[in-house]
């Protein structure tokens, strides 16, 4: 018993971490930093942090096939950075992480057309749940929200890398070990976005940056690039799907504590009804999952 709530305190912990950085982000804008500052600064800082935590970890030796697709990978952990830090640019960070958490349903997707894994009855409905709470969370009905297409749009691209990034870790390299898998999709992170900032690398400057900032990026750093893939990596496999996905729901909560706190946002109240909403959306997905099996099976069954 003991073991198990380690474990789902983990989970809790990497999904707290990605409802910190849009914060984190916002004080990096504020603090004089462009989108290519915030984002190398944050892989360079992560890789840095990962190659030390290596030097004293399990390390196994890996084909170059394995590399590759490792350091791929990173590829859309790294486009999950620059489309969802762009949409804050634009977003109040406690909106933005309502359309980054879209990547609940958009893994269902992603199951489907990768592996013909069907959608059932109940996980369906729990998406539709999902959609609605979203409108509700997202503050789209309410004038008094200051709503941007443009930065939402920028955001649920987010979430589609990000669940792509959640996708094909879960099925590469599930044998590595964990500090070592990260570092090298860390690797491919951080080269994608340099051909990605390419054109703005020439003119980059630091000298406009308060102080504050390596604070922020350190931050960025940790909790971006570092925490969240270790702390999953651990408590994932040992709790099941289920319960993980109702426990990383903790990233919603968390950024919008943080906005109140920190950026002075104002959440409506409901914009945090549309949070239960959610919470009731994946709580219903999710948690029931043993009961239901038999009736999963029968429809499958019938439907054959």
């Amino acid at each position: 018993m003991k073991a198990t709530w380690l474990y789902s305190l983990a989970v809790l912990i990497g999904g707290a971490c990605f409802g910190i950085l849009s914060t984190f982000v916002k004080l990096g804008y504020a603090a004089g930093a462009s989108l290519t500052h915030i984002v190398l600064s944050q892989f360079v800082i992560g890789l840095v942090i990962l190659g030390g935590m290596l030097v004293f970890t399990k390390r196994t030796s890996l084909s170059l096939a394995m590399i590759g697709k490792l350091l791929a990978c990173g590829i859309p952990t790294a486009i999950t950075g620059v489309f969802y830090y762009h949409s804050l640019q634009t977003l109040d960070a406690s909106l933005a992480v309502i359309f980054l958490f879209q990547f609940v349903w958009i893994g269902s997707l992603y199951e489907f057309l990768f592996t013909r894994k069907r959608v059932t009855p109940r996980r369906f409905f729990s998406i539709i749940i999902l959609i609605i709470g979203s409108i509700f969370a997202a503050g789209v009905l309410q004038t008094s929200v200051q709503f941007d297409w443009i930065g939402a749009g920028w955001a649920l691209l987010s979430a589609f890398c990000s669940a792509l990034f959640m996708y094909l870790t879960s099925v590469v390299g599930t044998d590595v070990p964990v500090v070592q898998k990260s570092f090298i999709i860390s690797i491919g992170g951080l080269a994608t976005s340099v051909l990605v900032f390419i054109p703005t690398l020439g003119s980059l400057q630091f000298s406009g940056l308060e102080p504050s900032f390596i604070w922020i990026a350190l931050l960025l750093g940790f909790f971006g690039i570092v925490l969240p893939p270790l702390m999953f990596s651990i408590g994932m496999p040992k709790i099941g799907s289920g319960l993980g996905a109702i426990l990383s729901t903790a990233e919603l909560p968390v950024a919008l504590f943080f906005s109140i706190l920190l950026l002075q946002e104002t959440v409506l109240p409901l914009q945090w009804f549309g949070v239960m909403i959610i919470f009731a959306g994946i709580f219903y997905g999710n948690v029931t999952r043993r009961s239901t099996r038999k009736d999963e099976l029968n429809w499958r069954e019938n439907d054959g």
